[in-house]
């Protein structure tokens, strides 16, 4: 009686040494680091490393590893965070614009956890570190943009229709057209009515002029409100990527507002510029019909507009904008099988591609450019020698094509300089540009030594409560308590194996969750051993007692933590943040605790028990 099968001790015996190995990395320390990534003008390669190496060993900092993996990324770990931020100000200086430089944490594990993928998990904001940072979205302009793309919309609709009006103009959530009779004005009511059916459209006469108003109700501006967060979160989300910081969060908060965490990142000026950069295309038509001599010696031509190819040589363009970066639905990178340069496929939403498909038709055999623009920071001295960066919005003509044939919602741009470029301007198309500007309202930086602090002391807390609770069950239970403090142990382990499994992230309330589960964890136990200790005074023998005191109490171990658990998940549903945070640990927890005081403990007990005449239990 009370043997386990060597199945079920084999289960146990491997449970618990992956537990241990994948708990292992977090007992190394983790060093100051700094990672130096690649951007679409430069890539890091030999020379980028052989470059950081000479520039640090001139200005005297120490590295204590480095680490490249030929993945345009570079790993630099530093012995304490003065030769981190010293690093960070010499890099700077040498490396230039051409690279991101992020500072973060990085644990320097052995080869052989690497290998099996054994990695510490990954630490909150409020443990390691980082930058908080609150933005919150204009949605007025949002909606004032939407009536400025509507707006060009109807005006390409009544030119298409052959519909003559005085005037287009733009209220706050509406565009009144303005007709000289009441004739073309039922008739351009019919054609936006049917074209533009998510607006609200009505008419209004005055004295000689008769207009259609064409307003955005409610739900649409909620709509236009909603996609603009959305789209803002997801362009943040692949910009801060860029950085390879370890579990960032974005997330919106309220109707309005986007907070984003940065563990381990102490550069809040390199965030902001990542923030507020832009990178989105423009598509137009080349005016040939005037010199572009005379628009480059002042005498620019109306509806027309000078601009410069990467080469420098000027080009001049009308102004009308035929689809803009953020009518683009989807954008992959690739070749072009003509001439197998470096090519971004497109793909346009409905009214895009409609716009592109009508203004190809009419101009076919005409050219048509495309302008890349981007926000680029620069550095230059100011008048007292000090070193500033500004903000310079940079627009290049990156192809001119002429016109072959009509296209409408996909087709692909050329003239890029590398195939990673393709992939990076790709990467930020499927993003899009930001569908509504952003302002920094709140910005925290948050030490590592005020993260070292909360690790202390939520470490700390575990261990007391550990402690606490090992104390009383040796006491209470005698030889049984000490093979419960056991499981106890293991299942801390276990909780921590998991979560660096997951690469999840652990915070404060992560802590508070594991402080509880441990409290929570002999509970299973304290059932079991009552039982036990009630089969005992009923006159059962010993081994009949234990095997008695399993499976009796199973349903109501079983029962209480299924309890347990539905509320951890509806923690994580439809909590946020650290609530999120607590309710992993304590669901990860409560999973581990049912093995290691069902299984785990009888596994012991069996092995230390099983088979053998037993006149009495330490119990």
């Amino acid at each position: 009686m009370n043997r386990y099968p060597i199945w079920k001790n084999l289960l146990v015996l491997v449970v618990v040494l992956i537990g241990i190995l994948y708990a292992m990395p977090n007992m190394f320390d983790q060093d100051p680091a700094m990672e130096v990534a690649g951007t679409r003008r430069a890539k890091v390669d030999q020379g980028t490393v052989a470059a950081v190496q000479d520039a640090l060993k001139t200005a005297g900092v120490e590295i204590k590893s480095l680490d490249f993996s030929g993945t345009n990324k570079l790993l630099l770990r530093f012995h304490d965070p003065e030769s981190q931020l010293r690093a960070k100000d010499v890099l700077g200086e040498s490396l230039g614009d051409n690279f991101n430089q992020a500072l973060t944490l990085s644990t320097d594990l052995p080869g052989w956890l690497r290998s099996i993928n054994a990695m510490p998990m990954n630490l909150g904001l409020d443990l390691r570190g980082g930058i908080h940072v609150l933005i919150d979205v204009d949605m007025d302009a949002a909606v004032k943009q939407a009536v400025e793309r509507y707006a060009g919309d109807i005006r390409t609709l009544m030119r298409n229709e052959k519909l003559r009006y005085v005037t287009v103009s733009k209220g706050d959530s509406s565009v009144s057209i303005k007709f000289r009779n009441a004739t073309v004005r039922d008739k351009a009511l019919s054609e936006i009515s049917n074209e533009f059916r998510d607006l609200t459209v009505a008419t209004k006469d005055d004295t000689d002029s008769f207009f259609v108003v064409a307003k955005l109700g409610k739900t649409v501006q909620q709509e236009v409100r909603k996609f603009a967060l959305d789209q803002n979160i997801t362009t943040l989300r692949n910009r801060v990527n860029a950085l390879g910081v370890s579990e960032p969060v974005i997330q919106q908060q309220g109707q309005r507002r986007i907070v984003v965490q940065l563990p381990g990142v102490q550069d809040p000026a390199r965030i902001k510029e990542l923030l507020s950069a832009t990178a989105t295309l423009e598509y137009r038509l080349e005016d040939t019909e005037h010199n572009v001599e005379d628009a480059v010696n002042g005498r620019i031509p109306p509806g027309a507009r000078l601009y410069h190819t990467r080469d420098g040589r000027p080009v001049l363009l009308k102004k009308r904008v035929i689809v803009t970066g953020d009518q683009i639905t989807n954008a992959s990178s690739g070749l072009d099988q003509r001439s197998g340069r470096p090519a971004v496929f497109v793909n346009l939403d409905g009214p895009g591609a409609r716009r592109m498909r009508n203004v190809t038709s009419d101009n076919v055999g005409k050219p048509m450019a495309v302008v890349f623009i981007e926000t680029r920071y620069e550095k230059y001295q100011d008048k007292d020698g000090k070193t500033v960066k500004r903000k310079r919005k940079v627009e290049e003509v990156i192809s001119i094509a002429t016109i072959q044939e009509a296209f409408g919602k996909r087709f692909q741009t050329t003239g890029l300089d590398s195939t990673e470029e393709a992939r990076d301007l790709a990467l930020l198309l499927r993003a899009g540009a930001l569908a509504a500007p952003i302002e920094i309202v709140e910005e925290r930086t948050i030490g590592p030594s005020l993260g070292a602090d909360n690790i202390e002391q939520g470490f700390n807390s575990v261990v007391i409560g550990l402690i606490l609770v090992m104390i009383f069950m040796a006491i209470y239970y005698r030889a049984f308590g000490l093979i419960a403090d056991m499981a106890l142990v293991l299942n801390l382990v276990l909780i921590v194996a998991v979560l660096s499994m997951l690469q999840a992230t652990l915070t404060l309330p992560g802590i508070a969750g594991i402080v509880l589960t441990v409290g929570m964890a002999v509970d299973a136990n304290v059932l079991i051993f009552e039982r036990i200790r009630e089969e005992i005074r009923n006159g059962n023998t010993p081994q009949a007692s234990i095997h008695a005191g399993y499976e009796k109490a199973l349903s109501t171990i079983t029962d209480a933590n299924i309890t347990t658990l539905i509320a951890a998940a509806v923690l994580f549903s439809f909590g946020t943040g650290p609530i999120k945070g607590f309710a992993v640990t304590l669901f990860i927890g409560i999973l581990s605790s049912m093995f290691t005081a069902i299984i785990g403990t009888r596994s012991v007990i069996n092995f230390i028990y099983g088979g053998k005449r037993l006149s009495k239990l330490s119990i």
